[in-house]
């Protein structure tokens, strides 16, 4: 699974678990923006995901958010909004387990042209670009997509606007 899962020497928290913050970025045509990952060394194992990673230091799931965005996309102009989502995920990737508690948080941006600022040495191995999505389009996608059932969530999210307080997804392990 993701390349989400990039910067060297975090260390794990509260039982062993990465805290991670994630950002569903929306642009004003509500279009979702997913960056494309596989795993180091066989581009064949592919998925798409959202942009995000570990926290660094003292700063918080917010402080995280954004700077994960600017350094995968480039994109700084954005609104921050609220946790959508948070879920717990298990997974392989690049040789080791990562166990993660990652909190989604909603964005929204007029700023669409993306170019990563500052990806790590993994993440230049394993992140082969990104797109905009609607939400038809995910909908109707064969490819992998993280989290799962990324359309039916946001989808809903369109429909009926931010949760009144973060839903927990289903724990994924892969």
């Amino acid at each position: 699974m993701p390349a989400e899962a990039t910067r060297t020497g975090e260390e794990a928290n509260e039982g062993g678990l990465r805290k991670v913050a994630r950002v569903v970025l929306l642009d004003p045509d509500d279009r979702i923006l997913l960056l494309h990952g596989h795993e180091p060394g066989d581009p064949s194992d592919d998925w798409w995901f959202t942009p995000g990673g570990g926290l660094e230091g003292a700063e918080t799931r917010e402080e995280a958010a954004l700077r994960e965005l600017a350094e995968e996309t480039g994109i700084t102009e954005v609104d921050l909004g609220p946790v959508l989502w948070r879920r717990r995920c298990s997974f392989p990737f690049a040789g080791r387990r990562w166990d993660q508690d990652e909190w989604y948080y909603l964005a929204r941006t007029a700023q669409t042209v993306t170019a990563p600022a500052a990806l790590t040495e993994l993440e230049r191995r394993s992140v082969a670009g990104a797109r905009w999505w609607t939400c038809q389009e995910l909908t109707r996608a064969h490819e992998t997509v993280y989290p799962t059932r990324l359309a039916e969530l946001l989808q809903r999210l369109l429909d009926e606007g931010p949760p009144a307080g973060p839903v927990t997804l289903d724990t994924e392990i892969v």
